[in-house]
């Protein structure tokens, strides 16, 4: 009965130090995801949302008040600079332009009458002066009302598209209400709005272009025009850049698109690391470096400079350099100092690393 009870006292003994060896071997050898860390220098890309705007985008009004006599384009008509839009009533312009005609006509005549006259000595200076200045303003009153009459057509500025028709006909309205509005028809724009820790280094942008997702295959490049030295309430600083269409299908003002930047690194010692890499502790950032000569990882702070749209991030640290490898997941399941295994790399047949 003792030699039966020592054996099974040592198979329970082996059994609890196996298991407490397995428990020890699991929580040492933490399976984790390695990374590694590439150097930033040359070019780095920016993305924004943005959305296409025409060139020129306009309400169209008249400079004198009366009623509308009649429309002449419809919504989404195309027009040709010059063409003619819309005209008031002309009857009340033309009456005043009639009886301002006839007053010009007979000052005119009277006032060369007495200029004459002074040119051989036969009426004082100052009839000769009134007789100039009267002359001077019926004329300048004759064009007023000339041009007045003239106002009541409106025209296309420029070659484009009528947007909206904001008023019918026999409506009457005031001088300077928006009447027609109206785009051109020329390239379109693109608008996008820049943070501010990347407006001031604007000067770096060197490229730019843009996609849609009407447009998967297509890359249309992109003109800088402008960017507003303001910000608006929400930060931002707006960006306009011409699209370049060449031969390709022009999108249309109002579609939304992703424009790219391509822009110099700002700095000489910047890397790039995936952002699940960075973990913060105590307010500082830092990352775990691994290393496979006997599989440990460390944990080095790094500063963080900016997140970028493919999901890394370019950091500068005194303390990592390019070509390290970093955890780039199980960051918060391991300590510095810790011995952990790599996830090995997906092999060709395990489609989509599920395996």
């Amino acid at each position: 009965m003792k030699r039966i009870y020592w054996v099974l006292a040592s198979i329970t003994t082996c059994l609890l130090a196996s298991c407490n060896s397995s428990t020890k071997d699991a929580r040492e050898y933490q399976t984790v995801k390695i990374d590694t860390v590439t150097s930033a220098n040359g070019q780095t890309y920016l993305q924004y949302p943005g959305k296409v705007k025409a060139a020129q985008d306009i309400s169209l009004a008249f400079r004198v008040s009366g009623t509308i006599r009649k429309i002449y384009v419809k919504d989404g008509a195309r027009v040709q600079a010059g063409q003619l839009l819309a005209e008031l009533d002309p009857t009340d312009y033309q009456v005043q332009l009639d009886a301002t005609e006839a007053e010009y006509k007979q000052i005119k005549a009277e006032a060369e009458r007495v200029m004459a006259l002074y040119k051989e000595n036969g009426t004082t200076p100052s009839a000769n002066d009134k007789a100039v200045y009267g002359l001077k303003q019926i004329t300048a009153k004759y064009q007023h009302h000339k041009d007045q009459l003239g106002y009541t057509r409106l025209y296309a500025p420029f070659n484009g598209y009528i947007q909206k028709r904001l008023f019918e006909a026999h409506e009457t309205i005031g001088a300077g209400m928006p009447v027609l509005s109206m785009i051109s028809g020329g390239a379109p724009e693109v608008e996008i709005n820049l943070p501010a820790a990347e407006y001031i280094r604007r000067e770096q942008f060197n490229q730019y272009h843009c996609t849609f997702d009407i447009y998967p295959d297509r890359s249309y490049p992109l003109k800088l025009i402008s960017v507003t030295p303001k910000a608006n309430a929400n930060q931002l600083y707006t960006m306009r850049l011409q699209l370049v269409a060449d031969k390709q299908p022009v999108p249309s003002p109002g579609m939304n698109t992703m424009v790219t930047i391509r822009c110099d690194s700002d700095d000489a010692h910047s890397m790039s690391v995936p952002c699940n890499a960075i973990l913060q502790k105590d307010g500082k950032a830092g990352v775990f470096v691994y290393t496979p000569s006997d599989n440990k990882v460390s944990r080095r702070e790094v500063t963080i400079v900016r997140l970028m749209s493919d999901g890394r991030c370019i950091i500068t640290s005194d303390e990592l350099k390019p070509g390290e490898l970093v955890v780039s997941a199980g960051i918060h399941h391991i300590q510095s100092g810790e011995t952990v295994k790599p996830l090995p790399a997906a092999s060709k047949t395990n489609i989509g690393g599920l395996l």
